[in-house]
């Protein structure tokens, strides 16, 4: 449960290599692609910690891939491990989103940066979820 206090969010699509970041909010239910980090290791966090204090989210969204089955993977695991990080650098809340199919869907969207896409994609579906 989402409570209503929390209001806009930054959302990721974390790759290895590139990042996908979008915002938006929970008011008008849309989500805005922003420039993808393109950063490794911990080299991405000082950009995450700029769009953080850009942003001024109430919390953070992260996609997680699965395979189509629902099965888990590396990326999988590893996107986990990002939103935990996430959550004890930054000390705000993330929620996960299944994100089966959102890259695949940016690029049918003809999207120029598919990651920043991706985020929105991923962004989006949490904020429809929303009560």
């Amino acid at each position: 449960m989402v409570p209503p206090s929390q209001a806009s969010f930054l959302a990721f699509d974390f790759g290895l290599k590139r990042t996908g970041v979008a915002t938006g909010n929970r008011l008008t239910r849309t989500a805005t692609p922003q420039p993808t980090i393109r950063a490794e290791g911990d080299a991405r966090w000082a950009p995450v910690q700029a769009r953080i204090q850009e942003w001024q989210p109430d919390a953070l969204v992260v996609g997680v891939p699965f395979h189509p089955d629902g099965a888990a993977h590396d990326n999988t695991r590893r996107a986990q491990r990002f939103a935990r990080q996430l959550r004890a650098r930054f000390g705000l809340p993330v929620y996960e989103v299944d994100e089966r199919y959102s890259t695949t869907e940016a690029h049918a969207q003809g999207a120029r940066d598919a990651d920043a896409a991706a985020a929105a994609i991923i962004l989006e579906q949490f904020l429809r979820g929303l009560s």
